[in-house]
C-alpha cells in the first residue's frame, strides 16, 4: 500500500527496487511468485492392515493377548476373528491399536469399522462402560452400554485433515465394577482417494488471533530479541492439523542470513522454510476441529538491515513494518503463502489483538500500533508497552524523534515522529494534515476505531508511504499522508487479499484521498489506454510484479477513476452510502471484489454489468 508514487522519487525508486531485485537473486529468498503448496498426487489406498484380524494380531497393539479372538462367545462380522475389548464385568480397560500413514494429495480419507455392542447393564440413562474411538490424540467418537445393538453397525468418519500423516488409530474400552459391556470390533479400514487435498470450506482460519511479544533492543535500536506467542481458534468445519508463520522480512535478506529468526517453537513442530524463506509451516500436536484453540510459542530474533524502508534504518532510527512472524490465512483457495513484493503488498491476515512490550533505551522514542504507556526499566532503559485490538499487523519505529502531537477535531489523539532533518514548520502541517485527513475519513466511512494514530516521518523514503494499523511512514506531502491515513479504514478496518486483490485497498484509498482534499475526478477516465487485453484494474500482484511500470498507473489511477465514475452512474448520496454501509458491513472482516459488486448493484436499478466489463473489473 504505498502511496501513489511522486513523479520525483520514480527514478530513485526503481533503482532501489533494481537493486533488490538484483541482490535478492542470487540467494533462495528470491523466490519467484508461488501458488501455495501443492499437495503430492493421491495414490488410492487402504492403509490399515489386517483390519479383519484374519492374519493373527501383527501389526496391531493389544493391552492383552485375548483381545483379537476367534473364542465362542462372540460372532466375527466377516470371516472367523475379531476384537473382543472388555466383557469382564469388574473394572477393566482394554486397547487395541495400530499406527498408520494417510497418503498425501488424497482429498477423501475415510475411517470405518464395524461395531457391535452387548450389555448386561440394565439403566437406560447412564454411561457405565465406554470405548472410545481415537485417530491420533483426536477423539472420533465414544459408544457406551446405552449403544447396545444386536448386530453390528458400521461407523464412518472423515480423516482427511490427517492426510500426509502418520497416526494411531486406536480404540480404548473401559468397564466399572459390575455387570460387563462387550465392545466388538471387526473389519477396520482406513480408505484414501481423491486428487488433491481439499482446501475446505470457505472460511477464514486460523481466526481471532492473539500475540503476545516480549522483546528487548541494542543500544541503537537496530537488534531486538525475545519471545512472540499467538493463540488462535479454528472457525472452519476442515480440521486444522498445521499453520504457516510469515516472517515477511526476510526478504530483506538471504534464507543464509536471515532477519527474522524463529526458534525453539513451542506448540506445535518448526517444519521447513519456504516461499524464500518467509514461510515457516508448523505442525499441530494434534488437529484443531471446528472451535478448538491453540497456542504456539516461539523465540524471536530480530535484526533491522540498513535502508530507509518500512524494514530498515536510516541513520539512527529504525523502521520495523511487518517485523513480527504472524498467521497465514486459510480459505477456500488454501493456505495464503505469496511471495513478498517489494512493488506493493502481499499482506493478508485476519483481524488480531496484539500486546506487544518493548524494552529499550531511554533515549529512543519508540512509537507503535495501538496505544502506548512507557514505564521506567533498568539501567537507562524505557519499557513501551503497546496494546491494540482487531488490527491487522503490528508496526514500531525507534531513534531519537522529535515528537509534536495534536488531537483532531472530532477527538482523535495524533502524533507525529521526526527524523533529524525534517524541519518543525514542515511537521506542524503534516499535524494539521493527520488531523483534518482522520476526521474526513472518520466522516466518510465510520469513526477511526484505534485510538491514537502515530506517522513517522522521513523524507528519504524511497516508497513514498506506507500504512500499518494507528501507524503510517511518509513522507512530507499532505497527499501522500492523506492516502495513507485512509489506509486505515481501506485495509487496517476492512481488510482484502493484498496480493491477490491489491485494487481493493489502493484504488479505494486513491478515491478516499480525492474526496479529502475535494477532488471529483471528471474526466479522468477519458485518459484510460490500456497496455494489452490482459491488463485489468483487478490484476493480481503476480502480473503487476511482471508489468511493474504499470502497476500504480492502473491500480491507484483507474482505479479510483472508476470509482469516481461508478459514483456518477449511482449518484452521490447512493455512492457515499454504498462505501460507509460497505465498510460497516465488513468492519474488521475482508472485502472482496464480488462483494463489493453485489453492494453496488444493490443500490441500483441500472444493471453494472457493462460498467464492470469496461472498466476491467472481473471477480
Amino acid at each position: 500500500m504505498r502511496s501513489t508514487p511522486h513523479k520525483a522519487l520514480a527514478t530513485t525508486a526503481l533503482a532501489v527496487a533494481a537493486l533488490a531485485a538484483a541482490s535478492v537473486t542470487a540467494t533462495p529468498a528470491a523466490a519467484a511468485p508461488v501458488p501455495a503448496p501443492r499437495a503430492a498426487a493421491c495414490t488410492p489406498a487402504q492403509v490399515v492392515a489386517n483390519g479383519g484380524f484374519e492374519s493373527g494380531t501383527s501389526p496391531w497393539s493389544q493391552s492383552q493377548a485375548s483381545i483379537i479372538t476367534s473364542r465362542a462367545g462372540q460372532s466375527a462380522h466377516g470371516g472367523s476373528s475379531f476384537a473382543w475389548l472388555n466383557g469382564v464385568g469388574s473394572t477393566h480397560t482394554d486397547t487395541l491399536s495400530q499406527s498408520v500413514t494417510i497418503p498425501s494429495g488424497c482429498s477423501s480419507a475415510t475411517l470405518t469399522f464395524w461395531l457391535h455392542i452387548d450389555t448386561a447393564e440394565t439403566t437406560t440413562s447412564t454411561k457405565y462402560d465406554k470405548l472410545t474411538a481415537k485417530i491420533g490424540s483426536t477423539t472420533l467418537a465414544t459408544y457406551s452400554n446405552l449403544d447396545k445393538n444386536t448386530g453390528y453397525v458400521q461407523k464412518s468418519f472423515d480423516v482427511s485433515a490427517f492426510a500426509g500423516q502418520t497416526v494411531s488409530v486406536g480404540f480404548t474400552g473401559t468397564e466399572d465394577s459390575s455387570l460387563r459391556t462387550s465392545f466388538v470390533v471387526d473389519d477396520v479400514a482406513l480408505d484414501t482417494s481423491g486428487g488433491t487435498t481439499p482446501p475446505g470450506d470457505s472460511t477464514r482460519t486460523p481466526s481471532a488471533p492473539s500475540y503476545t511479544v516480549n522483546l528487548s533492543s541494542n543500544t541503537a535500536g537496530t537488534v531486538w530479541s525475545g519471545h512472540e506467542s499467538a493463540t488462535f481458534t479454528n472457525a472452519s468445519s476442515t480440521a486444522l492439523s498445521e499453520v504457516y508463520l510469515r516472517l515477511w522480512d526476510n526478504y530483506h535478506g538471504t534464507c543464509s542470513a536471515m532477519p527474522i529468526t524463529v526458534t525453539n517453537v513451542t506448540g506445535g513442530t518448526a517444519g521447513a522454510l519456504s516461499v524464500g524463506c518467509t514461510a515457516l509451516k508448523i505442525d499441530l500436536p494434534a488437529p484443531l476441529t471446528q472451535g478448538q484453540s491453540a497456542t504456539i510459542g516461539f523465540d524471536l530474533g530480530i535484526t533491522v538491515p540498513s535502508g530507509a524502508d518500512r524494514f530498515g534504518y536510516d541513520g539512527a532510527f529504525s523502521m520495523l513494518g511487518n517485523a513480527l512472524p504472524v498467521l497465514a490465512v486459510r480459505d477456500a483457495a488454501g493456505w495464503h503463502l505469496d511471495p513478498y513484493t517489494n512493488n506493493g503488498e502481499s499482506f493478508y491476515s485476519l483481524a488480531s489483538d496484539f500486546k506487544v512490550t518493548l524494552d529499550h533505551p531511554s533515549t529512543l522514542l519508540v512509537p507503535a500500533t495501538g496505544a502506548s504507556v512507557d514505564t521506567p526499566g533498568t539501567s537507562g532503559r524505557t519499557i513501551t508497552t503497546a496494546t491494540a485490538t482487531k488490527v491487522r499487523d503490528f508496526a514500531w519505529a525507534a531513534g531519537p524523534f522529535s515528537k509534536i502531537s495534536g488531537t483532531s477535531a472530532a477527538g482523535t489523539p495524533v502524533n507525529i515522529y521526526s527524523v533529524s532533518g525534517i524541519s518543525s514548520s514542515d511537521a506542524q502541517s503534516m499535524l494539521s494534515t493527520a488531523t483534518s485527513a482522520v476526521d474526513a475519513h472518520s466522516a466518510r466511512f465510520g469513526a477511526y476505531p484505534y485510538g491514537e494514530l502515530d506517522a513517522v516521518i522521513d523524507n528519504n523514503y524511497w516508497f513514498g508511504g506506507m500504512e500499518y494499523p494507528g501507524f503510517v511512514l511518509d513522507l512530507v506531502s499532505t497527499t501522500a499522508l492523506t492516502h495513507e491515513i485512509a489506509h486505515q479504514w481501506w485495509y487496517g478496518i476492512v481488510g482484502d487479499d493484498e496480493y491477490n486483490n491489491p485494487w481493493l485497498d489502493e484504488a479505494f484509498t486513491d478515491y478516499a484521498t480525492d474526496l479529502a482534499q475535494n477532488k471529483t475526478g471528471s474526466g479522468c477516465w477519458n485518459s484510460v489506454s490500456w497496455a494489452s487485453s490482459a491488463e485489468k484494474i483487478t490484476n493480481s500482484m503476480g502480473y503487476w510484479d511482471a508489468h511493474s511500470s504499470r502497476y500504480s498507473t492502473v491500480v491507484y489511477g483507474y482505479g479510483k477513476c472508476a470509482l469516481h465514475d461508478l459514483r456518477r452512474v449511482l449518484g452521490d448520496t447512493a455512492m457515499a452510502k454504498v462505501l460507509k454501509d460497505y465498510a460497516t458491513s465488513h468492519w474488521y472482516g475482508v472485502s472482496t471484489t464480488a462483494e463489493f459488486k453485489a453492494a453496488a448493484q444493490a443500490a441500483t436499478t441500472t444493471d453494472l454489468t457493462s460498467f464492470w466489463t469496461q472498466h476491467r473489473i472481473d471477480g
